[in-house]
């Protein structure tokens, strides 16, 4: 048995765009593919050229797409029967991404498609994502290193969008 331990970043900012702005800009930024579908595709490809082509349409402007929404704000809300927090967690990315990295490192499967939470405080919307790289580093991979380098600019610079 062996146990790490693994020292995330997390890149955060706050807006003072209302909530549902800063979730409509990410939404719209990403692709949104029926995942079911997605996936129904993805195991029928015959080459991994076919697996490309599916991924690619399933993809944003931003090279990546959506896998699945949880509102823990609903959840919150249910038991306080306020209207807040606003608490949404959405997992994105990009498979072809995710490979590059796995190929190095198999332990990055752990921590992609990513987490982007978006949560409303008093002071804002607070936009944080873990960046894949803090988690990758402890493993010495260069190679990886490089692709969750280029993820993490992707990522933040989605936010940064988002949030502005």
């Amino acid at each position: 048995m062996t146990i790490a331990k693994v020292e995330v970043e997390r890149f955060s900012l706050t807006s003072l765009k209302p909530f549902d702005a800063v979730v409509a800009a990410l939404k719209s930024a990403v692709g949104q593919p029926n995942m079911a579908e997605f996936f129904k595709e993805t195991r029928a490809t015959k080459s991994f050229t076919d697996l490309e082509r599916v991924v690619q349409s399933g993809l944003g402007r931003t090279d990546l797409m959506l896998f699945a929404e949880f509102d823990l704000g609903d959840i919150l809300r249910r038991e306080t029967g306020s209207k807040t927090p606003k608490i949404i967690r959405f997992v994105v990315g990009n498979p072809l991404i995710m490979k590059e990295m796995v190929k190095h490192v198999p332990d990055a499967g752990s921590y992609a498609p990513v987490t982007v939470l978006i949560d409303e405080r008093p002071d804002g919307v607070h936009v944080s994502y873990d960046k894949m790289e803090s988690y990758l580093l402890h493993y010495g991979s260069s190679e990886a290193l490089t692709v969750a380098r280029n993820l993490d600019a992707k990522i933040t610079t989605l936010l940064r969008e988002c949030a502005s």
